[in-house]
């Protein structure tokens, strides 16, 4: 057994530990079904987690960055869904900075992936990487600042959607759009497409949760608002990751 699996394995029963220790204070109700939702994401997060880094080393050497990035992704969002689910069972709540501080690390690791399989085949402007660092920033800021109340819930709004159509733009029509279709890598092309679906349709299910459960005043109540982020979390992070495992390993195929 190679040492990163013995690292793999012992991270995983470490967690095992963990979570065992939390459900001593925290149980679930059987028809508790956002707590089940929780639990459901947690698990899903955690052998997404087990996967890319076993799978690390499968991967021509280029693509191994990508692919422990993905697997970075879905371990952060591992333990914030079992601490979110803990305070979910225990106060029926989960308070918007738990969120913010999960989206705070693996949206900016998630926006730099495009940098990261853009690089793996050719050469790129680091600029890329800091536009695009910088825009998922000036997203999920905006977005806190406005729904935590630091500043005018519309106009943190209006900053976070500034930050998210530059991404857009960035990934779309800018250099890392450009840098894609260039490659003349079919994988490559293929996943920075599908990358980027995810980014605009999977990720615009987040300002409508803004708009709808805080802005318009609650219309969406807390219990749907968090399943339906939940379940947008569950494609958004692990299905974004399986993306670029597909695309490293059918470039590592090749040679």
């Amino acid at each position: 057994m190679s040492k990163l699996r013995m690292l793999v394995l012992s991270f995983v029963a470490l967690l095992g530990l963990s979570t065992a220790a939390n459900a001593a204070t925290a149980l679930l109700a059987t028809d508790d079904f956002v707590g089940i939702s929780f639990w459901l994401i947690s698990m899903g997060m955690l052998a997404a987690t087990v996967f890319f880094f076993m799978e690390q080393a499968n991967v021509n050497i280029q693509w191994r960055k990508s692919v422990n990035v993905a697997g970075l992704v879905t371990g952060i969002a591992f333990m914030h869904y079992m601490y979110m689910r803990t305070v979910w069972v225990e106060t029926i709540d989960v308070p918007t900075v738990y969120r913010y501080i999960d989206w705070l690390i693996t949206v900016p690791l998630q926006l730099i992936e495009f940098y990261l399989i853009l690089a793996a085949v050719r050469k790129v402007p680091i600029g890329i990487f800091w536009r695009l660092l910088i825009g998922s920033l000036v997203m999920v800021v905006g977005g806190y600042l406005g729904e935590a109340g630091f500043i005018n819930p519309t106009l943190g709004f209006i900053i976070g959607m500034a930050g998210w159509i530059y991404i857009l733009y960035e990934i779309f029509s800018g250099d890392a759009g450009k840098a894609a279709a260039k490659s003349g890598n079919k994988a490559l092309v293929t996943a920075f497409g599908v990358l980027r679906m995810i980014v605009t349709v999977g990720w615009a299910i987040y300002p409508l949760g803004y708009i709808f459960g805080y802005l318009m005043g609650g219309v969406i109540d807390s219990s749907s608002l968090n399943i339906i982020y939940n379940l947008a979390d569950f494609v958004n992070k692990i299905a974004f990751g399986l993306v670029i495992w597909s695309c490293a390993v059918a470039n590592s195929s090749k040679r």
